[in-house]
């Protein structure tokens, strides 16, 4: 079964609610302007990054959302997870993994050559998942300006 199809813009209804809860999850005040500000032109096709859906199409289980850079270290363009959500009455069972797992395939054919995700160092449940997706741990702190 395919668990991960590519977010269009008919389908930023499915992917809000979920990015607002992966927000309060955070701790963060969802603003629905903002995301959808955020979020359409992804799904419109900008080449800036991607959204995919996770589970079924009509009934999404969680998203996975990829943002785009070039890295010379990295031989070429290079994609960074952004976002990546299950709902939580069905994670562990898989969906998450077979999903991303998916998504690497699909990128590489893309021409993508490296994949990575900023990871919180307190959350060890996140760590595991991401070593059994062969993301690697490269001991390097991600800072952020906001602009």
């Amino acid at each position: 079964m395919k668990s991960l199809h590519l977010a269009g813009s008919d389908d930023l209804e499915r992917l809000l609610p979920m990015v607002a809860s992966f927000q309060a999850e955070r701790g963060t005040e969802p603003d629905e302007a903002r995301l959808t500000a955020a979020l359409t032109p992804l799904l419109e096709g900008a080449p800036q990054g991607a959204a995919w859906l996770i589970g079924p199409r009509k009934a999404p289980v969680g998203y996975v959302v990829v943002s785009f850079g070039w890295s010379v270290e990295s031989g070429g363009m290079t994609g960074t997870i952004d976002q990546l959500y299950i709902r939580p009455a069905v994670r562990s069972r898989g969906m998450g993994s077979e999903a991303l797992f998916q998504l690497t395939q699909a990128l590489r054919q893309g021409g993508i050559t490296a994949l990575q995700m900023e990871v919180d160092r307190e959350d060890e449940h996140l760590q595991r998942f991401c070593r059994r997706a062969r993301l690697q741990d490269r001991g390097a702190a991600l800072m952020r300006c906001a602009l």
